[in-house]
Order: structure tokens, then C-alpha cells, then sequence
């Protein structure tokens, strides 16, 4: 069914047009966006698909690695590309070297005051291994590559298709990075 009969039946049954809107925005989301998970500040739940149509750099991250002021230049990508379409999501973990320790406020407190990161952070999860959270296992799935360490980043372009992936030591001012970001963000 396409998008405009599922919001023309949801008006029909009454739902008004915002759940009419909620199904429009679901039927045209990626598959690789299909996953909700838990805002780090706050920890309501926030459904990725709302970023449909946008190229996302996901990364996972942590406060205590060598490769930590790395968010710095993460959140410089988000301030100028996001009125572009790019949205920068980012994933703690807890994986490599125990880097990851704290909860969730703690982690946000960290990220904001030492960083200011202002791009979407969600909680704490495994980006590898048997309890891999089902993005991070749709994005090793599309890809190949596991995060082998903090700061691995994947770019997913406007129509939820996986571009690349990136290893920790790809920094957000990488050429390479930036390019692809660049040509992501001009389709």
C-alpha cells in the first residue's frame, strides 16, 4: 500500500492525520533504521526512523580511550553538515577495555560539559558479540567489518543503504571520510 492510501485510511478510521503521518514516516523508513532505542539524556525511547532521509554517521563510542577527543570533531561534522542532512549518532559502549564504565548520566555529563556534543547519543550497548544491538548487527551484517575498538564509525546515506565503514583510527576530518560524507549528502 502506498504511503498516501496508508494516511488517506488512517484518516478514514479516524486516527487524524498525525497517526496518519506516524505510518507514512514507517512505511517509508530503511530497513537498516527499523530499530528504536534509548535517548542517552533522558532514556525515552526514540525511534531511529525519524531520521529517514538523512545520511547518519553512526559511531560507537567511550569517555576513557585514546581515541575520546574524537567526539570533538564528531560534533563539528554535526554543526556543519546538519543543516545538510547529517545526523551523527552515537552509540557508548562498553566493549574495549572496560572504557565505558558509567551510567547514563554520567556519560552524558561527560560528552556535553568536556565535548558539548549536541548530536543524538543513546544509551549504553554492545556494538559486537552475542549481545551486539540489532543496528550495530544490521551495520556488521551490510558491511563485514566489526568494531574492533572504540570509535568506529559506518555512514549510511538518504536512502538507508550502508556506504562504508570506517576504523577507529578514521578521524572526523579524515578526507576520505569528509568525501564521502560530502557525496552522501549531494544525492
Amino acid at each position: 500500500m502506498s504511503s498516501f492510501k496508508k494516511i488517506i485510511f488512517a484518516v478514514a478510521l479516524g486516527l487524524g492525520s498525525h497517526a496518519g503521518a506516524a505510518l507514512a514516516e514507517t512505511a517509508s523508513c530503511p530497513d537498516i533504521l527499523h530499530h528504536s532505542f534509548k535517548r542517552l539524556q533522558d532514556e525515552a525511547s526514540q525511534d531511529l526512523c525519524q531520521y529517514s532521509g538523512k545520511v547518519a554517521l553512526v559511531v560507537n563510542t567511550a569517555s576513557y580511550c585514546g581515541f575520546t577527543n574524537q567526539y570533538e570533531g564528531l560534533e563539528g561534522l554535526y554543526a556543519k553538515y546538519q543543516n545538510k542532512g547529517l545526523v551523527v549518532l552515537g552509540f557508548p559502549s562498553n566493549d574495549f577495555g572496560k572504557q565505558e564504565p558509567g551510567d547514563s548520566k554520567q556519560i552524558a555529563d561527560f560528552c556535553f560539559n568536556t565535548y558539548g556534543v549536541k548530536f543524538p547519543m543513546f544509551t549504553k550497548s554492545s556494538v559486537k558479540g552475542a549481545d551486539v544491538n540489532p543496528l550495530h548487527a544490521a551495520l556488521i551484517k551490510a558491511t563485514g567489518s566489526t568494531p574492533k575498538w572504540n570509535f568506529h564509525k559506518y555512514l549510511i546515506d538518504r536512502k538507508g543503504n550502508v556506504v562504508a565503514a570506517y576504523g577507529s583510527t578514521t578521524t572526523p576530518d579524515d578526507k576520505k571520510l569528509v568525501a564521502d560524507i560530502e557525496k552522501a549528502l549531494a544525492q
